[in-house]
């Protein structure tokens, strides 16, 4: 006999079973910005978000739960993980704001750091350290099945700049548990950034919800460009020309490889900063400011120039935490370069336990460290940037360079970036590059214009954000459609996930 609640299903068209699949975390599609499902739940979160506005411990709590089930969707019932971070830095914190001698403050935030980045390294090193140790000792290792949640990179670091800026009194600690886990878990950046700060973030926690017409705009602006980014230019780019020429570059004439790198510098900076600009724009939408992550980063004019507009984010952490606590630029020239290394050795090491992104991050650290012998020697004063002719140099140069260490960042094993750079310099043939037009238009078509765009003067984007912050709510939710309607027509039948998840 059907139940009141079987009829009801029944009339709403809805088969329960299918509804519970769908709601389930799925291995193989974790839930993302631009998929169908977030679409959906985002739209009911924020009727649910709007009858909250005045209620604030509820509205804290509900989207915090949100959070978990986003976090949930990701990545299974590793969302634990997330709990375990979020007690133990909050109890950590509140410790050490009553310890009155100084090392049990060091102990106390030396227990953070061990539990973060003891997550981290088990979770993320044990299969590589496992497989360096038995190379060093001649025997044999077999990886464990480990699974990489999702985000954990970005959301330990988070909870660490909390501590840590306990520890040096920068901030107070908080009170609330529901606070800072909303801190920590706050969905919109929640698996790949940007990584927040606990004294910019923390702040805006308990004030009156109020989204002004420009934080409306600027919201929808945001999020359509950034989902045109991601799923119109960098997916499209990469499923229909990148993927083939780095699966085996040996197939490919040195120019399709050199175009198929200068597609994948695209693909990189339009996926991840195209989930930063979602980020920001969906915290815009519920009241709160993200720092900006990227800014036009292939722009500089020299690699210190790139680190500033590069997931800048993760630079200003490693800079404020690690370079700075390593003694930064206090302890002599030299050791200022050997600073610079580490830092960026460990930024590549954050990136993934491989050392394709060891060397990665060697490359830029030697260049970070010459670039700051060659500003010395020259006499250059600290933050000089050269104009004209000597700027145009600098960025082309510079984009070479971020271009050619993005090799051995893209590619899995030494080998295959050693097969590329071959193809590059002794099998090139420019006489393919009508052909290669002729046969990929849409591609090349789309890097032109993503390209084009990147370049385009700052204050165009200003404009074009205060154009669709002028338009009415008919013409933002239009613009909305005809966003997702391109995503559509262009989209492949797999999803694809953003690249910085897997860091």
């Amino acid at each position: 006999m059907k139940t009141d609640f079987d009829q009801l299903w029944a009339a709403l068209g809805i088969d329960p079973a299918r509804l519970l699949d769908v709601l389930k975390y799925d291995p193989q599609a974790p839930m993302i910005f631009k998929s169908g499902i977030f679409l959906w739940l985002f739209a009911g979160f924020v009727l649910v978000y709007i009858l909250l506005r005045k209620k604030m411990t509820a509205r804290l709590l509900f989207v915090t739960l949100f959070s978990y089930y986003f976090y949930y969707k990701s990545s299974g019932m590793y969302f634990f993980l997330l709990a375990v971070v979020t007690v133990s830095d909050f109890l950590i914190a509140r410790l050490m704001a009553r310890a009155t001698v100084q090392w049990r403050r060091k102990a106390l935030v030396a227990l953070s750091l061990t539990v973060n980045l003891g997550l981290l390294a088990y979770f993320k090193y044990t299969n590589f350290l496992g497989e360096v140790v038995a190379s060093l000792t001649g025997g044999t290792f077999t990886p464990f099945d480990i699974f990489l949640p999702v985000g954990i990179s970005f959301f330990t670091f988070q909870s660490l700049s909390y501590t840590i800026d306990v520890y040096r009194r920068q901030i107070q600690p908080l009170s609330s548990l529901l606070d800072y886990a909303f801190y920590v878990s706050f969905f919109p950046q929640l698996v790949a950034g940007p990584i927040v700060r606990a004294r910019d973030f923390i702040p805006q926690i308990r004030r009156p919800l109020f989204v002004s017409q420009e934080m409306f705009g600027r919201g929808v602006f945001l999020i359509v460009g950034g989902l045109l980014k991601k799923a119109v230019i960098s997916d499209y780019i990469s499923v229909n020309f990148v993927e083939r020429v780095f699966a085996n570059p040996s197939l490919y004439s040195g120019l399709e490889n050199l175009m198929g790198v200068y597609g994948y510098a695209l693909q990189i900076y339009c996926d991840f900063s195209g989930y930063s600009d979602m980020a920001i724009g969906i915290a815009l939408l519920l009241g709160f400011r993200f720092p900006v992550n990227f800014d036009s980063p292939y722009k500089s004019a020299s690699v210190t120039e790139f680190w500033r507009r590069w997931h800048i984010s993760l630079s200003s952490w490693l800079r404020d935490y690690l370079y700075i606590s390593l003694g930064g630029n206090r302890k002599g020239r030299v050791r200022q370069y050997v600073n610079l290394i580490i830092t960026m050795f460990l930024g590549g090491l954050w990136h993934g336990a491989s050392w394709n992104f060891v060397l990665w991050g060697m490359l830029h650290g030697v260049a970070l460290a010459l670039h700051k012998a060659w500003m010395f020697l020259t006499g250059r004063p600290k933050g000089w940037r050269p104009a004209g002719i000597r700027r145009v140099l600098g960025v082309v140069v510079t984009f070479h360079f971020v271009c050619f260490c993005w090799i051995f960042f893209r590619n899995a094993d030494f080998s295959a970036s050693m097969a590329m750079l071959g193809q590059m310099f002794t099998a090139f043939r420019p006489e393919v590059f009508p052909q290669l037009l002729a046969g990929y238009p849409e591609v090349f078509g789309l890097m032109a214009l993503g390209y084009l765009l990147h370049f385009l003067p700052a204050s165009w984007e200003g404009v074009g954000c205060r154009v669709v912050t002028r338009l009415p709510l008919w013409g933002k939710a239009l613009l909305v459609v005809a966003a997702i309607w391109l995503v559509i027509q262009v989209k492949g039948a797999d999803v694809q996930p953003f690249i910085y998840f897997q860091f």
